[in-house]
């Protein structure tokens, strides 16, 4: 009876062993998907063509992660990458001069006399697909402040995801 009260103890032992490692597998997972969240919003934001809205969409369609922590990390990638598109925008004038430069100082005085006509408030507008990512650029080229565009650009991204999650919500 002793001995199979012990044998009894070993079983529970190696059966809470195995539970605990398949929490610590489906935690990193979970963290995973997350970052992958933050990596793809990221990318998203910048001029290279991916779309956080299908992979935050499938998120919130799986019902398996927090919709508050899908709002956190999505907005915070797509900020991000608009920061970085702002950073080089202000960088990216060094080049002006060159041959290769995709803009010509004509087409930089038009857009700098739209962006000017409408403000910063056009910042807004960061969130539509296909102009969103040059307006951040923008932004950086006419030297809009810092502080200023990371609000604008929190409101317009925060504001698209929270429709969005409504939306599939």
């Amino acid at each position: 009876r002793l001995r199979k009260k012990f044998l009894d103890a070993n079983e529970r032992k190696k059966h809470s062993k195995s539970q605990n490692k398949s929490y610590i597998q489906i935690i990193i997972l979970i963290i995973l998907a997350y970052a992958n969240l933050v990596i793809i919003s990221f990318l998203a934001a910048t001029i290279l063509p991916f779309s956080s809205e299908i992979f935050l969409s499938v998120m919130i369609l799986s019902k398996k992660y927090e919709l508050g922590l899908l709002l956190f990390f999505a907005s915070f990638g797509n900020i991000c990458g608009s920061i970085v598109n702002w950073y080089l925008g202000k960088k990216i004038l060094i080049f002006q001069s060159k041959k290769w430069f995709p803009v010509n100082s004509n087409q930089l005085n038009k857009s700098q006399k739209i962006f000017n006509k409408y403000g910063s408030w056009s910042i807004l507008f960061a969130w539509v697909p296909i102009i969103g990512d040059p307006i951040t650029v923008l932004s950086g080229v006419l030297n809009v402040n810092f502080l200023k565009f990371v609000i604008l650009v929190t409101i317009s991204k925060v504001s698209r995801y929270i429709f969005l999650i409504y939306l599939i919500n």
